[in-house]
């Protein structure tokens, strides 16, 4: 049985009750005003005169009392407006309820996506500041190692064939401790580590001269996954490009962590 169905249940109980009340009432009522019909006297006059029996009093009609009314039959009474309307009222509200809690939960959920996005974004931002930091701490590092190796350098004098510095016709690093050393006429530095080989050579196919710094990102395996152009006096893309091609080739001994390092590439034109 539905709540609409006992609301109307409910309805018809009551108004029965209230039918009995009335119909109660009506018969007390009826009790009271309803007298039974007195007889009057009639006057005699004892004696034998005429005039002794004086005048009789004329009877006044008896006025009937109006018969009570029937009392209405007892009808259960159809659901009112008054019911319909409550019942209507009452869905009404529920549903508006049921909207409300649904609007709120939209609105929870979404503060809640709101408060992961900045909360991502500050994580973000905190790796790249202490990436940041990480790459000035390497390169302040690195600089302080090419410093001491050149204030070494001077102590002892430095010739074309001198320990870590490679030969004009591209041998390679041989035995440099302080990470950094030059290879066929271009410069690498890499804090702490020697590079396998020889510095691979740019192409011919350049079309300006001058100098092109780039700076390299070395993985703890050795291989470069990371190069940009960091510096230089040279404009032309293409010959950027070429710098680029033959920075990811190189190849240096292993280590702990990626490190930051540069490659310094000079161009010349025959």
């Amino acid at each position: 049985m539905t709540k609409k169905q006992e609301r109307h249940i409910v309805a018809s109980i009551g108004t029965l009750l209230f039918l009995a009340i009335v119909f109660l009432l009506l018969w007390l009522i009826k009790l009271h005003a309803y007298q039974p019909e007195q007889e009057e006297g009639i006057e005699v006059a004892f004696g034998e005169v005429e005039e002794a029996g004086g005048y009789m009093a004329e009877q006044s009609e008896a006025v009937p009392l109006p018969a009570p009314e029937p009392a209405a039959p007892d009808v259960a009474s159809a659901p009112s407006d008054n019911d319909l309307m409550t019942s209507e009222d009452e869905e009404t509200l529920a549903l508006r309820k049921a909207a409300e809690e649904a609007e709120k939960a939209r609105k929870q959920a979404e503060a809640e996506k709101q408060r992961k996005a900045r909360e991502e974004q500050a994580r973000l931002e905190a790796e790249r500041k202490a990436r940041e930091a990480a790459e000035a701490a390497e390169r302040a590092k690195q600089a302080e190692a090419i410093a001491k190796a050149n204030q070494f350098g001077s102590l002892f004098g430095q010739s074309g064939n001198s320990s870590g510095s490679g030969d004009s016709q591209g041998a390679g690093q041989k035995g440099n401790p302080v990470g950094h050393g030059s290879s066929g006429g271009n410069n690498w530095t890499l804090s702490g580590r020697n590079i396998k080989g020889t510095l691979p050579q740019p192409s011919n196919d350049f079309k300006q001269e001058g100098k092109v710094v780039v700076q390299i990102r070395v993985n703890a395996a050795g291989n470069v996954i990371e190069a940009t152009v960091k510096g230089g006096d040279v404009s032309d893309k293409q010959t950027q490009q070429i710098a680029l091609d033959a920075a990811r080739k190189a190849k240096f001994t292993e280590g702990d962590h990626d490190q930051i390092g540069t490659i310094t590439y000079i161009f010349k034109l025959n």
